[in-house]
């Protein structure tokens, strides 16, 4: 599988393009994080959007549902402090974490994947004028990769010419 597209390990990878997290991915994040020390939910929030360059904001409907879940399983704890519920991780959430070691390290280099840098920055008209172009191209590459099929070789070529782009481009000053 090739790794330098998606950020699932490949030009649209194993069918979860869209979607940051896989099911029951958050509530790994969410431990790893409160391994490095208490939180509030907004703080969560804040890091993981940090983790992701940018393009990855959780939603409050999506974070403290799946907090309440890891207080009910005991995975933590919470308290209030100064007016903010601030949670932390639990012996049994590290432990958690442990024997989910290799997926946790897999879904943070995979988010890496998703940063390419902050999009916010990349904003503006003379930004607007190339969203058209891209698109195309990434139309062709879609329909090139549909053509393929499950061909290892020519899909092999549609990275190598989109990757071949990509250097290029990033080669303008």
């Amino acid at each position: 599988m090739h790794r330098h597209w998606g950020p699932w390990g490949g030009w649209m990878g194993m069918g979860h393009w869209g979607r940051f997290f896989a099911p029951g991915e958050l509530r790994l994040a969410l431990l790893s994080l409160l391994k490095d020390g208490p939180k509030h939910g907004y703080e969560l929030m804040k890091t993981l959007e940090a983790k992701s360059g940018g393009t990855y904001r959780a939603s409050a409907g999506a974070v403290y549902p799946t907090l309440q879940q890891l207080e009910d399983e005991g995975l933590a704890t919470s308290v209030q402090q100064e007016g903010k519920r601030v949670y932390q991780i639990t012996e049994a959430g590290v432990q958690e974490l442990e024997k989910n070691t290799a997926g946790v390290a897999e879904m943070w280099e995979r988010a890496g994947g998703w940063g390419w840098g902050d999009w916010n920055a990349l904003t503006g008209p003379h930004i607007a004028g190339v969203a058209g172009p891209a698109m195309h191209v990434m139309k062709s590459a879609a329909r090139a990769a549909s053509r393929c099929g499950n061909n290892a070789d020519q899909m092999a070529k549609v990275f190598e010419i989109l990757d071949h782009a990509r250097r290029d481009l990033d080669s303008v000053i």
